[in-house]
């Protein structure tokens, strides 16, 4: 995931609205706060993200 991703996770995350693992919930929260970044990556790397959410490991790779 990339930093942006990162870190419109952990704004979600922070404003406490939702639990993390209600993905459909997260990925309407993106959308209404325009973390688009955060949408596509819910909708293509939907395992990745579940992963980190349970684990709290990932990678972050560089943007281009």
């Amino acid at each position: 995931m990339t930093q942006k991703v990162f870190d419109q996770i952990m704004a979600i995350r922070d404003s406490g609205e939702t639990n993390m693992l209600d993905s459909n919930t997260v990925m309407y929260i993106a959308n209404r706060e325009g973390y688009y970044e955060l949408v596509n990556y819910l909708v293509c790397h939907r395992n990745e993200y579940w992963h980190f959410i349970m684990t709290g490991e990932t990678e972050i790779i560089e943007e281009d």
